[in-house]
């Protein structure tokens, strides 16, 4: 018998003082049996730090020829393609032929950065490719904001977002592997 998603809610209030944008919105989370509650909170960072009424999550993990989340546009291309993980080559060269933009998000300092170290020179080619790193003591407490049900107010400014909750706050920086 196949394992279920966990659905996670979140209200988000996001103001964005370097794009000048403002938002409320309510989220729904489908969080794969496979991916950890660190990944989700990362994937839900991603989608404030490019915070938009047309950005959408989309299948994730349960489908390989789409990205955890996008932006489409009324034509139906892709403007914003966002990656989570370290993905191969070939993955990054599509995002990047299919979409406008592209931002991976790559975490598990470790790993990562023994990835970042192969794969440099050869991304630094993809133009419209961003890379934005997360340490794993951001992360961690990243992840004690996760509940079911989520109510955060999240302000981005000079690139920093300032998350929090009733009880928790936290100051994040993401470390720009490379910026479009």
């Amino acid at each position: 018998m196949a394992l279920k998603a966990t659905i996670y809610k979140a209200t988000v209030n996001v103001a964005d003082l370097d794009r000048n944008r403002f938002l409320d919105s309510s989220l729904t989370l489908a969080r794969h049996p496979s991916e950890t509650q660190e990944r989700m909170m990362l994937r839900l960072l991603a989608w404030i730090k490019y915070a938009d009424e047309r950005l959408e999550f989309t299948r994730g993990l349960s489908a390989e020829d789409e990205p955890e989340i996008w932006r489409k546009n009324d034509h139906l291309g892709i403007d914003l393609w966002v990656e989570l993980g370290l993905p191969e080559e070939r993955r990054v060269k599509k995002a990047c032929s299919q979409s406008a933009e592209v931002a991976l998000f790559t975490y598990n300092s470790r790993a990562a950065e023994i990835w970042w170290q192969q794969n440099q020179n050869r991304l630094s080619q993809f133009k419209n490719l961003s890379i934005w790193y997360l340490d794993d003591a951001q992360l961690a407490k990243l992840s004690e904001f996760g509940t079911r049900t989520m109510n955060l107010q999240a302000t981005i400014q000079d690139g920093a977002i300032w998350l929090s909750d009733s009880e928790n706050n936290l100051e994040i920086h993401f470390t720009a592997w490379q910026q479009q």
